[in-house]
């Protein structure tokens, strides 16, 4: 008896979701005004509405539960684009540092080191060592909290100091940073 209700469910679930899909779509498309993404964020909420299908057919309004799962969806993609372009607008609003006669084997195995580390540790020392940017800054860039720069920063300084064998690193990383800032920044 348990697969009958599966199958009405998923009938159901199935009715449902050729009736509304394109007015969700729809609906995402005009909130981020990112018509690539609307399909995505369509298919995201009747994911997540399959997921609780037995509580959303029993709602009184199940089509305006699924408008405000998409429009939570769309809520945190504008959000979150938001927050990249002002990652971006910090970094580039950082004055460029021009440096004569690199090191050039210096830069690239800072470079290669920085690589090694998982993202935000490389992202906290970047922008604490070559962007200069403060605990504060670089958390708020990051949108993670200021300990978690802290404890990011200092255990990817360790990292770098066993990968490049040196107590230099601070100095060597936002050296080699100014350094990559005109070969590898705006102009790419």
């Amino acid at each position: 008896m348990g697969t009958v209700v599966d199958d009405a469910a998923s009938v159901e679930f199935h009715a449902f979701f050729e009736r509304h899909y394109a007015e969700l779509s729809r609906l995402a498309h005009l909130l981020t005004g990112e018509p690539d993404a609307a399909d995505d964020l369509a298919a995201d909420a009747l994911l997540a509405l399959w997921h609780r299908w037995d509580r959303v057919r029993a709602a009184d309004h199940p089509v305006a539960y699924a408008r405000g799962v998409v429009t939570n969806l769309a809520r945190t993609r504008v959000r979150s684009a938001v927050r990249e372009r002002r990652r971006i607008a910090l970094f580039w609003s950082q004055r460029e540092e021009r440096t004569e006669n690199p090191d050039v084997a210096g830069v690239i195995d800072v470079q290669e080191a920085l690589r090694r580390l998982p993202f935000r540790k490389r992202a906290c020392v970047v922008l604490r060592h070559a962007f200069d940017l403060s605990e504060k800054d670089t958390a708020l860039a990051l949108g993670v909290s200021v300990g978690t720069v802290k404890s990011q920063t200092s255990k990817a300084m360790a990292e770098l100091q066993r990968l490049l064998g040196t107590r230099h690193v601070p100095q060597q990383v936002h050296v080699a940073m100014a350094r990559t800032g005109e070969a590898g920044g705006r102009n790419r």
